[in-house]
């Protein structure tokens, strides 16, 4: 049914919208203005320069927690912004 209406696309961001809020936890919660996925790239907005650097070097791992916490390839790449 999911996809006959064409929503599993919208279903599955907002399955990672909330599987970053749960992996990454209330604190940097607190520090991210945006979190949207398009077209499997993951894309957030850090209000913080030392965040957004730290996370930035994360990159690789935010994306394999996410994907293993969703249980597929998902998410091919995060921006950190």
């Amino acid at each position: 049914m999911l996809r006959e209406y064409r929503l599993d696309g919208r279903l599955k961001e907002m399955q990672a919208r909330a599987v970053w809020d749960r992996i990454m936890g209330k604190r940097i919660g607190t520090y991210t203005s945006e979190v949207r996925v398009h077209q499997g790239v993951l894309y957030v907005t850090v209000l913080s320069a030392p965040l957004r650097q730290e996370l930035t070097f994360a990159r690789d791992k935010i994306r394999d927690l996410i994907n293993e916490e969703m249980g597929e390839n998902y998410v091919r790449d995060v921006v950190i912004r």
